[in-house]
């Protein structure tokens, strides 16, 4: 089984990228919340974090292989676990992660079955075979002070808001920003002023992290 995948990120569209390495290009599905980050990459060499399954049904002809792919391998981690709860394929999967996959967990550690059920796919009923299924084994998954956060917010210290602020202000979309300050927050806490937060945010965008 391939678990990485280092080459050029050269395409990115709304479900898959491509990564272009020794004159073979292969296809590597990604969920949808990671579009934007992989966006910010495209043209540069990149390791996606990798997964293989077999698409199709015996019945209707061959199966077909393909790939999963995540630039964070937290992100996988989190991926093989949620594709292991009953109902939710892989496919499903990749189209209901429209969130950073650490708020998704802190979701399902607090049970808070409404904000789960706003994921594309996953309805009441999913969301709570979910919150049986993972409910205590994602806990080094989860941000904290996540969890008791509405569905349309981000915890985000004032300096990171102030952050936050500056990015929009220079013209990087919302949304993206704070997947950087989310990712910064994971990478180095301790940061303490706005242009720290700034700084970093720019080199996870750059492709920078560490």
């Amino acid at each position: 089984m391939i678990v990485r995948l280092t080459g050029t990120l050269t395409e990115v569209d709304e479900e898959s990228v491509v990564i272009d390495r020794d004159g073979v290009s292969r296809e590597v599905l990604v969920p949808r919340f990671a579009i934007p980050e992989l966006a910010a990459h495209r043209g540069k060499v990149v390791t996606l974090h990798t997964q293989e399954f077999l698409e199709g049904s015996m019945s209707s002809g061959p199966l077909v292989p393909r790939m999963v792919g995540f630039l964070h391998p937290e992100d996988r981690m989190f991926f093989a676990r949620f594709t292991g709860v009953k109902g939710i394929g892989t496919r499903k999967a990749l189209k209901a992660l429209t969130e950073p996959v650490r708020r998704i967990a802190s979701w399902i550690e607090s049970a808070d079955g409404k904000a789960l059920s706003t994921l594309p796919g996953i309805g009441p009923r999913a969301a709570e075979l979910v919150i049986a299924s993972l409910k205590g084994k994602l806990k080094d998954l989860a941000m904290p002070g996540e969890a008791t956060m509405p569905v349309d917010a981000v915890a985000l210290s004032q300096p990171q808001r102030d952050a936050l602020e500056v990015l929009v202000a220079w013209g990087d979309p919302r949304g993206d920003a704070e997947r950087w300050l989310e990712r910064a927050a994971q990478l180095q806490p301790d940061l303490a002023s706005p242009d720290e937060w700034v700084r970093m945010a720019y080199r996870i965008k750059a492709g920078m992290e560490g």
